[in-house]
């Protein structure tokens, strides 16, 4: 079927063209003529009957010669199909989607500023075919080579947009809020209600899920989106230690919502103009009152002097500990040497250093020793022996 069409396709043009090329030789060919009836004109075809005899003669061979030859331009059409087919058969289809949406920017470019130079004399008319060419061909090239990066930007437009119309409320809240005429709760500044904060450090750490099994927290526990981002991060890091941390606190994370669905929530509020994590969770602390569960010494500062609340699991596990008073005696095992020259270093169960003079003879010995005195810290409890007599 589709040998006939194309058989039919290429006899008609023939025809076409020989028609046109007899009609435009006629006037010489008339010329020779001088018969009276030949010369005659037809009103309704506008033409002397010699002039539609060879227009017709013309069709005929045309069409003869279109019919005689058009089994060798069907076979040289259907092959350059089939290699206009493989070839679109081995670009992606994205490719082919792009070059189609590249092709028709540059026509349309080329069609603007042909529009304005087809007026110049000589060269005017050609001018907007060498443009179409041009800008076709760089559409194409320019489109298929950037449309990671295109896509990628058209996708980001809405969230662009979005942000500067929040970025330009804000600005106007914090105005009007440094002038007193709103309240903070009032303003886009506040998302979501009061609670315990938890930075990254101590959804690491992990203390914090068995604290939660114990009952001894209460309210909502706020995970701010930009700590989810930085664990996140942590656990995509080449580092293996770094990257087993981030992703033992997904874990603990996924541990704390199935056990805890209804007391942890995520915070979507961020704040694209501060970069550092610890001063975002500082800000949202005094933007929602809410108190910050940390077991970062540096934070727990930073936070404390400008005005936000912390809970510190270190001081709590320290406030917990046995106490142990000077003259007591325990049984330990020595594992390393201290900084001192002599000392040895033993560990408790709970992870107490304790610092024993004149231990370093004794290194993977279990011994007993007597308490001489301990030093409590933010950082930790540290105990000071001796080995007993």
């Amino acid at each position: 079927m589709l040998d006939k069409v194309l058989r039919f396709l290429v006899t008609a043009l023939f025809a076409v063209i020989g028609g046109l090329g007899m009609h435009f030789a006629s006037p010489f060919l008339t010329e020779l003529i001088s018969t009276e009836v030949l010369n005659m004109n037809f009103g309704f075809f506008k033409m002397t009957l010699a002039h539609l005899i060879f227009l017709v003669v013309g069709i005929i061979i045309g069409g003869v010669i279109g019919y005689l030859s058009s089994p060798y331009f069907a076979t040289k059409l259907r092959r350059f199909s089939v290699w206009v087919e493989g070839q679109f058969n081995k670009m992606p289809l994205h490719d082919v989607i792009a070059g189609v949406i590249g092709l028709a920017i540059g026509l349309i470019i080329a069609n603007l500023l042909g529009e304005a130079f087809s007026k110049i004399p000589v060269v005017g008319d050609y001018i907007p075919v060498v443009l179409s060419v041009v800008f076709g061909y760089l559409g194409i090239h320019i489109v298929i080579r950037k449309q990671k990066e295109l896509g990628d930007m058209i996708g980001k437009l809405p969230r662009f947009f979005k942000e500067a119309s929040q970025r330009r409320e804000q600005s106007k809240n914090k105005k009007k809020l440094q002038e007193g005429e709103l309240d903070i709760k009032d303003t886009g500044l506040y998302e979501g209600p009061c609670g315990k904060l938890l930075d990254t450090s101590v959804i690491i750490d992990g203390r914090i899920a068995d604290i939660c099994c114990t009952g001894f927290i209460d309210g909502k526990l706020l995970i701010p989106v930009f700590v989810l981002e930085e664990l996140q991060h942590i656990a995509d890091m080449s580092d293996s230690l770094k990257r087993a941390r981030g992703r033992r606190g997904l874990d603990i994370l996924q541990k704390l919502q199935n056990d805890f669905s209804n007391q942890v929530e995520i915070v979507n509020q961020d704040f694209e103009d501060i970069a550092e994590v610890d001063s975002k969770l500082v800000r949202l602390g005094q933007l929602t009152g809410s108190k910050i569960i940390t077991n970062d010494y540096n934070l727990n500062k930073v936070a404390e002097l400008r005005g936000v609340s912390v809970l510190n699991i270190n001081e709590l596990a320290n406030a917990i500990k046995p106490v142990v008073i000077p003259g007591e005696y325990m049984h330990v095992t020595v594992v390393k040497e201290g900084k001192e020259q002599g000392q040895g270093v033993a560990y408790l169960e709970d992870g107490t250093m304790i610092v024993v003079e004149n231990g370093r003879r004794y290194i993977n010995e279990a011994i007993r020793v007597e308490v001489t005195s301990a030093l409590q810290t933010a950082a930790g409890r540290m105990i000071f022996a001796k080995p007993a007599m």
